[in-house]
């Protein structure tokens, strides 16, 4: 499987609540930036994705594009956002899918979702 990779702005001086929900939530492992960048921000991996946070000056949160996650326990999931006070939302069924939104604390649109069996 490829690393999909792609960046995501945030907040000045929001690393540890990155790392309180990406790690903490989501079950992310926390990897090293290179050196040769910028002390700001964070990097996370899990399965085939690779999410780079980086410090935004003019930053507004992504409310409609969103990054979709596929994870193995969504219901699980959602249980662990709820009882930490993270609001989650169903919307549209997709086929093939449960699914569901949840916004990351800057206010960032995420859509986990899990395959259903065929």
């Amino acid at each position: 499987m490829a690393l999909i990779t792609f960046s995501w702005p945030f907040q000045p001086h929001g690393e540890d609540q990155a790392r309180a929900f990406f790690v903490g939530l989501l079950g992310m492992l926390e990897v090293p930036k290179p050196a040769n960048l910028s002390s700001s921000g964070c990097w996370f991996e899990a399965g085939g994705v690779s999410l780079h946070i980086g410090i935004d000056p003019d930053f507004s949160p992504a409310r409609k594009a969103h990054p979709a996650l596929l994870v193995d326990d969504l219901a699980g999931l959602r249980a662990k956002l709820l009882a930490a006070g993270i609001e989650t939302r169903d919307d549209k069924p997709v086929e093939g899918y449960s699914r569901f939104f949840t916004s990351d604390p800057f206010g960032n649109r995420i859509e986990l979702m899990q395959r259903t069996p065929s």
